[in-house]
């Protein structure tokens, strides 16, 4: 077991050690440390600031009891609902081809559900060579208990080398219990997947202090390899009815159905605009707006594009408009046709969230604007200025053009 122990015959009673523990866990007696293993949350700040080594962290070493090389195949969780598969799920596989591919292996989907077999060569038609199906009425509707005790099951027998799922509120919850219960490392909200072609190591690629960098992730140790994966930062698979595959059905023990819980209803946010993270034009404004007033602007040319409005986390923040328009690595992760950025500088926790768009549109007065630097067409000047003088161009081709 892990733990944390003081060594009496070195320990001065210098209590710099009850200074740096950030849980008050560490108390003086008799001029001695003495820790407090319920408050201990062993983040090793004691002993990296003891300059007498009078305090040791003890970690269990757990090892992997298989080999990693009898861990193959590439799984995609399908999330879906009511049958109708999530766009992230085609975006998945698409990828996934690539990592089965440099890792000389298969494609697997993993499809729980209730009357869902008719959809399973969809995921083969997008890029699974087998598709592991549970369907079984007590799936029916996503409960995470559930879920996670069929799946923990399938890893446990087919032994996949790495699972991926989409890093959405269903994926999230899901594939972090199973990480637990098979006892394997996690990477979340994954931009960048890839394989290392000296060690075929899996490398995960995320966001990390606050977007600043770019924090490449393995799990050298455990199998198999989990990742959750942004929406919107992939190209999805293309559907290819020529392709065929197998389609694996297995069942779940009604032991493994959590009997406590229930599903009441679900409740479907209404949306009164366009969805942003499926929207093919987004026009976004930033803090050169200046104020939310202007943001009038922003809906006005967005209005004329049949667009989506989107926003920079500063434009949040100040509360000229809520978090659901916001884009970024604390937003939403879009990959429109085109997106018309205004106003925004371009610092790198925004462009995370939109810099897979197909064609990119920046409106700024400062010609040095980071968001320069990722776009495909650029005009520089003021904003306020600028936006309305499209807005109403746009408009008068529209009035001008020829009835269909």
């Amino acid at each position: 077991m892990s733990g944390i122990k003081v060594i009496l015959d070195k320990c001065v009673g210098c209590t710099v050690c009850v200074k740096v523990c950030p849980v008050e866990a560490i108390s003086m007696q008799e001029k001695k440390a003495v820790i407090d293993l319920d408050l201990c949350t062993l983040c090793g700040a004691c002993p990296s600031s003891c300059k007498f080594d009078a305090i040791v962290i003890e970690r269990q070493k757990v090892v992997l009891k298989d080999d990693p090389s009898n861990y193959k195949g590439v799984w995609v969780l399908v999330e879906h609902r009511d049958g109708e598969i999530a766009s992230v799920v085609y975006e998945l596989l698409n990828k996934a081809k690539v990592l089965a591919k440099d890792l000389g292996t298969y494609v697997g989907a993993v499809f729980l559900g209730k009357e869902i077999t008719d959809k399973a060569n969809e995921l083969i038609h997008r890029g699974a060579d087998k598709v592991f199906l549970i369907d079984d009425p007590n799936l029916k509707y996503y409960i995470s208990e559930n879920h996670t005790k069929a799946i923990t099951g399938l890893v446990g027998k087919y032994k996949p080398e790495i699972i991926l799922a989409g890093a959405t509120t269903t994926g999230r919850s899901l594939v972090s219990r199973i990480a637990v219960g098979v006892y394997a490392g996690l990477t979340a909200d994954c931009t960048g997947l890839d394989i290392d072609p000296k060690d075929k190591m899996f490398i995960q690629t995320r966001p990390a202090f606050g977007g600043n960098i770019m924090a490449e992730i393995v799990c050298p140790d455990f199998r198999p390899q989990m990742a959750t994966v942004r929406h919107k930062v992939m190209p999805e698979a293309e559907a290819d009815s020529s392709r065929t595959g197998e389609i694996i059905k297995e069942t779940i023990d009604e032991a493994c159905i959590d009997k406590r819980i229930k599903f009441l209803d679900f409740i479907k946010e209404a949306i009164s605009t366009v969805n942003l993270s499926e929207a093919d034009i987004i026009v976004s404004g930033g803090r050169g707006l200046g104020e939310a007033k202007n943001f009038k602007l922003i809906e006005d040319l967005a209005e004329v594009f049949g667009a989506a409005v989107g926003s920079s986390r500063a434009c949040v923040d100040a509360g000229w408009i809520p978090y659901s328009h916001q884009v970024g690595q604390t937003g939403r992760t879009v990959c429109p046709k085109i997106y018309i950025a205004c106003g925004i500088s371009g610092q790198i926790q925004h462009l995370v969230g939109m810099q897979s768009s197909k064609l990119i549109i920046a409106i700024n007065k400062d010609p040095d604007a980071p968001i320069f630097k990722v776009a495909n067409y650029g005009i520089i000047g003021d904003v306020l200025k600028v936006v309305p003088l499209l807005t109403k161009s746009l408009k008068e081709i529209h009035s001008n053009a020829p009835a269909k």
